[in-house]
């Protein structure tokens, strides 16, 4: 078992592709095993379930997206446990690993990515 600690580069608002970015921070890849991923801190069906600047919301110090961005988040998942075949991440076509970012500016991101084989 390794694990490692990465930032990923800040993001706008929206859906982005990181992948490349993860597998550049890890170390080789067992020839067998799974790559877990932990997201510390998944969007326009999201925006309109959970809205800015509604009422009810008790934390707005930091701004109009910051309490929506926590129920997103909560919604979309946090972590994710990926396969390693053959020294690579087992991904279907078109699948990769992408981080949502809810707020405006949300700054990098922390990642801790644990690899088991």
């Amino acid at each position: 078992v390794s694990q490692t600690e990465f930032s990923l580069r800040p993001r706008p608002r929206g859906c982005h592709l990181v992948t490349d970015e993860i597998l550049a921070q890890l170390p080789p890849l067992p020839r067998a095993g799974l790559l877990h991923l932990f997201l510390q801190h998944t969007s326009a069906v999201l925006d309109r379930l959970i809205r800015e600047r509604e009422p009810h919301y008790a934390h707005t110090l930091e701004g109009d997206d910051d309490m929506p961005a926590h129920a997103k988040s909560t919604l979309a998942g946090v972590s994710l446990t990926i396969p390693i075949t053959a020294g690579r991440l087992n991904l279907g076509l078109w699948q990769g690993v992408y981080l949502c970012e809810f707020r405006n500016h949300g700054g990098a991101r922390r990642i801790v990515a644990t690899v088991v084989g």
